[in-house]
């Protein structure tokens, strides 16, 4: 009996004070801590999609008469012929004597006579109905027709299905052009341009018509003829039938020796067009052209158009070294003005492919740009190449010369990253590491440069649809690997004026920082946080952006404890957040009275946070993923104006109103309780709180009462929040809470009834309401899965028992049950289960060695020493 009562003399320990072998490391002990630390989640800020395609959302800082348009009239007239044509690499001599340019029957000094054309004037004219009806305005007309064309345009037009014309001009040019031999100068460099230009123009023919049918001729610099329809330098003659034969070989040969009359050197000169061109023009372009100008049915039109890039493909005449590219490219401008989006993405394609500049390469990315606004062509583009296209334009255009092309380019481009399809089209297409290059170029345009603001506009354009790209797994790693980060902070720095440049780059980064790698790449660049601080000052009002900025920062700081410290370090860091705070508090209570004037039916209505909840949801996420680094904790747990912002919410919002903040709040509080720190502005207001948390665990929400348990728990360590929690009948609320089956709650009822068991004036209080017995049900219900609870629970009952005599009268008839259940617990072939994952398997050995098996040992010892001395 004497050993019996030594045995029970051992001093008793209250386990309030966690079992800590002195073994364990400080980084242990810091890991440790951490578990009863939390770190919050939220959701991504939303961002509603436009109901309309457009270079600038509708949410746009842009004034509507200082950005781009997004609804434009393209017609045929929108493009430039001239700049259509090929510009001649040879400089012509200066003419001793100016030629008479003869453009209508009106020049009566004309001394040259035109013969009426054989072929009836109203057929070539003609078009038939049912294609007027497809053109929107008038177009300027058949190119092979035998229209007039002004003189200003100077291009040389002929119908090459009107034969009978053409033999009469090819017998009238015998007197035509004997005619100029008087008013035209001869020499070597200008032989060789007028012959080429000469024989472009029979072969095509590319005649200017004059009125009346009859064909006029500009003479710019022609050379003299002989009466037989030669050159007069000329020693080969070649007739006029051979245009009509199919399959012959051009007019002129591929080489021809030319004698100047006036110097008497023999110049050797080369023809521009090789004869394999001449018969792919005549045999495959050309009938194309006509089919282009005669048919009257838009499928059939269609069908053209892509015989017409196959075969341009397939002989390699795409670009600009097609010496006929301006008769095909005009040809092709005048069929913008058919009403018929499949056409125009066909025409598209293909002037595109002609590597036009300048006016033309504008209006056809604004014919892009209108035919991907429409989302119902997602369909026809996706089966067309029209994005090889537009991302051939980034690559290769000059980003100064063309700033406004491109950027109707990289609009059309964002309109098709809303397309899932087009999206994955773009990631195998490179687009990612293509945007960035011209994202780099865009960066090395300084302020004071002249092209800098409309950039600006095109900036806006690359940023969305990165954030489009920035969905998918492939472009992400990109992304990463590219080096985006360091490029869209540089964007943001010299942009920081420019709030929708801003908004799309933060755009980007709020998704990707949802991702730990984009996290650990943003936390190692550290002006990011200058970055992000500036803006929150400057648009401090900008709800779409000051929440997106919260949001990225909560995700820095949730994992990283480097980020945690660059913020908290950064100057002004906290003075900003209690700066927002107060803006938007007092939005919520200015929209709080509205509501409650109004009627809090409304306000129930609202499934998600306001507007300004949001925020401030964001904004305290950012206070609890710092508390957790140990030094910040400490100093915010110390900062009476950061715990006083969070009883301001607990004070004025309830969980009914905005559950998520409240909660928030809640978990801030507790983790910042958990530091024990010289002036704790926690400690000091730890009466009031406790006031606060009561409110929150008498609601409706059962995670806002799980996170008030979670507070009490850590606040219980104080004596006055024992007292304020059995003068409140809370304890009954912590027992009742054992019964919920749950781990987290009964974990966190248990914490509480830990604590309150340290002072033996209130242990007697787990009888009275049945917690011995509830607490052995938990132990038997989750010991095997929960050794950290089961440790929690045995804890308990050692304070609880520290004054026993009886185990009979300390535990009741859950004595017996309670010495079985401890006992195989202990017996590590019962309570481990084997068959678990190894991992798993040694994670659980780990807690019961190094947790559970200690404390349940002594409880074990205790209860039988006591039991055998009451038998």
């Amino acid at each position: 009996m004497q050993a019996s009562k030594n045995k029970n003399t051992e001093k008793a320990e209250p386990f309030y004070k966690l079992s800590v072998p002195k073994q364990k490391t400080s980084s242990e002990i810091i890991n440790e801590a951490r578990n009863f630390l939390r770190t919050l989640r939220t959701r991504r800020p939303f961002t509603p999609t436009e109901e309309q395609r457009r270079l600038f959302g509708s949410g746009s800082s842009r004034a509507p008469q200082n950005r781009p348009p997004s609804v434009f009239s393209l017609h045929a007239s929108s493009f430039d012929l001239a700049e259509s044509r090929p510009v001649s690499g040879v400089r012509l001599s200066p003419l001793k004597h100016k030629p008479v340019l003869v453009n209508s029957a009106k020049d009566e000094d004309s001394s040259i006579s035109f013969p009426k054309a054989l072929a009836d004037a109203s057929e070539i004219r003609k078009v038939s109905n049912a294609r007027a009806r497809l053109f929107r305005r008038t177009s300027w007309g058949n190119f092979l027709s035998a229209k007039t064309v002004p003189p200003e345009q100077k291009e040389e037009k002929l119908d090459s299905e009107q034969p009978a014309m053409r033999n009469n001009l090819c017998r009238s040019n015998n007197d035509c052009l004997a005619e100029q031999r008087s008013y035209t100068p001869w020499n070597g460099e200008s032989r060789q341009l007028i012959c080429n230009e000469q024989i472009s123009g029979l072969e095509s023919g590319d005649f200017v018509q004059g009125t009346a049918g009859k064909p006029s001729f500009q003479t710019r610099g022609e050379r003299s003829v002989n009466s037989d329809g030669r050159f007069a330098d000329e020693e080969q003659q070649f007739p006029c039938e051979q245009m009509k034969k199919p399959g012959t070989s051009p007019l002129w040969p591929r080489s021809t020796g030319w004698k100047g009359r006036e110097t008497g050197l023999q110049v050797e000169t080369r023809i521009n067009e090789s004869e394999e061109e001449e018969i792919f023009w005549h045999m495959k372009v050309l009938p194309i052209l006509h089919e282009l100008e005669k048919e009257d049915n838009v499928e059939n039109l269609c069908l053209a158009c892509t015989k017409l890039y196959q075969a341009l493909n397939e002989e390699n005449m795409l670009g600009k070294k097609f010496k006929r590219r301006s008769v095909l490219l005009k040809t092709l401008y005048k069929l913008v003005d058919i009403d018929s989006d499949p056409l125009c993405l066909k025409l598209t394609k293909i002037i595109l492919s002609m590597k036009v500049d300048g006016r033309n390469l504008l209006s056809v990315c604004k014919l892009a740009f209108k035919i991907c606004r429409n989302e119902k062509n997602d369909y026809i583009i996706q089966n067309d190449g029209l994005l090889d296209c537009l991302l051939e334009v980034l690559r290769t255009e000059d980003l100064q010369k063309n700033n406004e092309a491109l950027l109707y380019c990289m609009g059309a481009i964002k309109f098709m990253s809303g397309n899932a399809v087009l999206l994955n089209e773009m990631v195998k297409k490179g687009a990612v590491e293509m945007l960035l290059q011209l994202l780099k170029q865009i960066n090395n345009v300084k302020e004071n440069d002249t092209y800098f603001s409309n950039l600006g506009h095109l900036l806006v354009q690359l940023a969305a649809t990165l954030r489009s790209l920035a969905d998918l797994a492939p472009a992400r790693r990109q992304l990463i690997r590219s080096g985006a980060v360091s490029e869209l902070c540089v964007a943001l720095e010299q942009r920081m004026r420019d709030k929708d440049v801003c908004t799309y780059v933060i755009r980007i980064f709020s998704k990707l920082s949802s991702y730990n790698d984009f996290c650990t790449a943003l936390a190692d660049c550290s002006r990011c946080y200058i970055l992000f601080l500036a803006l929150l000052n400057k648009h401090q009002k900008q709800q779409d952006l000051v929440i997106r900025i919260l949001f990225i920062l909560g995700n820095l700081t949730a994992k990283n404890d480097q980020a945690r410290e660059q913020f908290f370090q950064e100057k002004g860091s906290m003075d900003t957040l209690k700066s927002l705070f107060q803006t938007y508090h007092e939005l919520d209570l200015n929209a709080q009275k509205w509501h409650k004037e109004r009627g809090r039916e409304e306000k129930k209505h609202l499934k998600h946070p306001s507007e300004a909840e949001d925020v401030l949801i964001k904004l305290i996420r950012v206070l609890a993923n710092l508390s957790v680094h140990p030094s910040i904790g400490a100093a915010l747990a110390a900062a009476h104006h950061v715990v006083e912002l969070l009883v301001t919410v607990l004070e004025y919002k309830s969980v009914d109103e905005c559950e998520e903040l409240v909660i928030s709040a809640a978990t801030t509080i507790n983790n910042l309780s958990y530091y024990k720190v010289k002036s704790s502005a926690v400690q000091d207001k730890k009466l009031h709180i406790a006031e606060m948390l009561l409110k929150l665990l008498m609601s409706n929400s059962m995670d806002g009462v799980v996170e008030a348990v979670r507070a009490f728990g850590n606040l219980s360590q104080y004596h006055e929040i024992c007292d304020f929690i059995i003068q409140k009948k809370i304890h009954k609320f912590m027992i009742a809470l054992l019964d919920a089956k749950n781990q987290d709650v009964c974990f966190s009822a248990c914490g509480v009834l830990l604590n309150l068991t340290v002072d033996k004036n209130k242990r007697a209080f787990l009888m009275e309401e049945g917690g011995i017995g509830k607490l052995v049900d938990c132990l038997q219900d989750f010991g095997p899965s929960d050794w950290q609870l089961a440790c929690l629970i045995c804890k308990t009952l050692w304070n609880y028992s520290g004054n026993i005599t009886s185990a009979a009268s300390c535990f009741g008839e859950d004595t017996e049950t309670l010495l079985v259940l401890l006992s195989s617990l202990l017996d590590a072939e019962l309570a481990l289960d084997y068959s678990l994952d190894r991992d798993v398997r040694d994670y659980h050995k780990l807690y019961w060695e190094r947790e559970f098996k200690p404390v349940a040992e002594k409880l074990l010892d205790r209860i039988e020493n006591h039991h055998s001395f009451q038998l």
